[in-house]
């Protein structure tokens, strides 16, 4: 089995890569899901959001609201880092289970899907590291057009997160997505072909 991190600043379209490499055949464990199942009702992780941040983050249904709890931890460092304590140790406690059911099934490609892969000093425990790249206009009308943010609130979201260069320099693959979608699922197509040959070169090493 190869163990793949793979990951993009926001609006790089890194879960459309993630998509093309599960239509492939690799097992894909996303940071994403695994974050809303931390916080589903009756686990631990929901009860401690609650109680620190109350019932005005919760919706109609009782589940926590992203949005509404994003709203009040996103500019505000304390409360980001007490929500980040939360939350990550119990996705990489998931994550780590995840990847030992992979490896007991015998999957031969794990992709691990992390857009803080970088922030969250993750690298070294891949095989190899994938980077989807776009440059900072496209990604910023990306997210203005596609998820319906303001152009405020988008420079902002990509303001906070690590720049691109820094994470080009540590990325193994650089996929592109600088072009259509047909470009881009040409460049996904290469990189899984060369994540194919290391999954291949993994088994027949005695």
């Amino acid at each position: 089995m190869i163990l793949v991190g793979l990951t993009g600043n926001i609006g790089s379209s890194k879960s459309s890569v993630a998509e093309t490499f599960a239509a492939r055949g690799a097992t894909i464990i996303d940071a994403d899901v695994l974050a809303r199942r931390v916080v589903e009702q009756g686990t631990p992780g929901f009860d401690r959001v609650r109680e620190r941040w109350g019932t005005m983050i919760l919706d109609e249904s009782g589940d926590i609201d992203r949005a509404a709890l994003r709203g009040i931890v996103f500019d505000e460092p304390d409360e980001l880092e007490q929500l980040n304590a939360i939350v990550h140790p119990e996705v990489e406690r998931l994550r780590q289970q995840d990847i030992a059911d992979a490896e007991a099934r015998g999957d031969r490609v794990v992709v691990c899907d992390i857009p803080l892969l970088f922030e969250r000093h993750l690298a070294d425990r891949f095989d190899t590291i994938i980077l989807v790249d776009a440059p900072r206009p496209m990604r910023l009308e990306r997210l203005v057009r596609d998820r319906g943010l303001t152009e405020t609130d988008a420079m902002a979201m990509i303001a906070a997160q690590m720049p691109a260069e820094l994470k080009r320099a540590r990325a193994d693959i650089i996929i592109d997505n600088d072009g259509s979608l047909d470009d881009l699922a040409m460049r996904a197509a290469e990189a899984w072909a060369t994540l194919d040959q290391m999954a291949d070169e993994r088994v027949s090493v005695p």
